[in-house]
């Protein structure tokens, strides 16, 4: 194209998780000249980000130019591309209400982001904003490709699809590279030599192809290493390299299981099913290394480091490196035509037999001119699709909610989550949903607000 590539980036405070996006996108040559709007409504985090994207720029020498918005519309006018990672109501109040109401009940969590009562309120006050992003881009840039990042991802792409179906949506998360790059140091092999295929839901995906090429351009499956690496105890054999505080134990144990590798990290998984997390169960805990409240400890390290951390990138000499974030991938791929294999979430619409349509599935996507398109799966080994089912019906409740704007909906979503039923009865279900409904107000949509007011049972 003879023009030069405009991407709107809705939540741009998040200064770090810019820098290596916008970064990424600069380092490609067919991208140097982008142009990026930066928005966020925190105007001394939006002012941080402005400063470093400009910084980046004069570092490498490039065209690329930036353009500061509070508001929204004026941000996505007239986008190529646009980019969202924001958290709707933060840490305090938000993060910390998902995970101590549900501790007075005796409910223990990691991460609380993706499913569990915690992922269930996270959708439920994040999807009619990202909604408000969808209305801006049909009325200013409705060519546009949404690149969402935000969590919790299957709910998110689900409730987009389903309202705004005319939007072309990808939803991104890193999970499938970095669980790559573990497995690579675990087996002592190359990264670059693994073969893979994967499918699922974001965070439920399965390997269900595993192999390593070797010199004579032959391939093994690594299962059998790994299974038998794991049963003698010599994998893992490190925590993960992106939590230290975590051995990464839970995904081994669910590949002695079930004969597959999950792509999420052991935290995560531990609080979408039933049998790792249970209350008088600490053994269960120390077993399998699992740390509890890890989101909200990550949360106070990032703030106790934000401030130190945006100094130096803004006074120190910026080393701007790639990194394995399909962004950039999918940005350059989509305008110059030149191919790429990503992972991305979107519509199930056959792609995966043996899960619902519409829900929203993890696929690998050939990207070129011609957008995304993604790979057909055919039938997942049924008790993978079985783990899978029990996650999505819960997403599809919470979808249903918003959709239908009927808080009923919050509650049995909630009474199926598969760790909540595991510790719960039905009254303290309904108790506590009461509760975290009236703790979070004003956060939530208008329809969710009065019936915590109302408490109708």
């Amino acid at each position: 194209m003879s023009r030069n590539p405009k991407i709107a980036f809705i939540g741009a405070g998040s200064t770090i998780f810019m820098k290596h996006l916008i970064g990424d996108v600069i380092l490609r040559n067919s991208l140097s000249e982008a142009h990026v709007a930066l928005m966020d409504i925190d105007e001394e985090r939006l002012n941080q980000s402005v400063l470093l994207a400009n910084r980046m720029i004069s570092t490498l020498g490039v065209g690329a130019s930036i353009s500061s918005h509070t508001n929204q519309r004026e941000a996505l006018d007239g986008a190529d591309f646009v980019i969202v990672a924001f958290q709707v109501g933060g840490y305090e109040p938000c993060t910390v209400t998902d995970f101590e109401i549900p501790k007075q009940f005796g409910l223990r969590q990691t991460i609380a982001d993706t499913l569990g009562i915690g992922g269930i309120m996270r959708g439920i006050r994040t999807v009619p904003h990202l909604w408000s992003v969808c209305e801006d881009m049909m009325a200013v840039c409705p060519q546009a490709t949404l690149l969402q990042y935000v969590n919790p991802m299957a709910i998110n792409i689900a409730a987009i699809t389903r309202k705004f179906p005319k939007i072309k949506v990808v939803g991104l998360c890193h999970s499938i590279q970095h669980t790559i790059r573990d497995l690579a140091i675990d087996l002592g092999i190359n990264a670059k030599n693994i073969r893979y295929q994967s499918a699922g839901i974001n965070h439920i995906a399965f390997f269900t192809k595993l192999e390593e090429k070797l010199e004579d351009g032959t391939y093994r499956d690594l299962y059998p290493i790994l299974q038998q690496g794991y049963a003698d105890g010599k994998i893992p054999t490190q925590a993960s390299q992106f939590n230290e505080r975590c051995p990464n134990l839970v995904r081994y144990e669910m590949m002695k299981r079930t004969g597959y590798f999950v792509t999420e990290s052991s935290e995560h998984f531990a609080e979408y099913v039933p049998w790792f997390i249970k209350e008088g169960r600490d053994d269960l805990i120390r077993r399998y290394g699992i740390p509890l409240d890890e989101y909200p400890q990550r949360c106070i390290e990032q703030i106790e480091s934000w401030e130190k951390e945006v100094s130096e990138l803004e006074t120190s000499q910026l080393d701007i490196q790639p990194t394995d974030e399909y962004a950039s991938d999918i940005i350059e791929s989509i305008w110059t035509g030149i191919p790429s294999v990503i992972y991305g979430n979107i519509q199930n619409d056959g792609l995966i037999e043996n899960l619902p349509d519409g829900c929203a599935v993890e696929v690998p996507c050939l990207v070129d001119a011609n957008g995304i398109q993604p790979t057909r799966i055919g039938r997942l080994p049924p008790h993978l699709a079985a783990i899978m089912q029990s996650n999505v019906s819960v997403q599809e409740l919470v979808v249903e909610a918003l959709m239908t704007e009927d808080p009923k909906h919050i509650y049995y979503a909630a009474m199926m989550d598969p760790h909540t039923a595991a510790e719960l009865d039905l009254d303290q279900i309904w108790s506590l949903v009461d509760r975290l409904l009236e703790e979070h107000g004003q956060w939530l949509p208008l329809w969710a607000q009065t019936r915590a007011k109302a408490k109708v049972a």
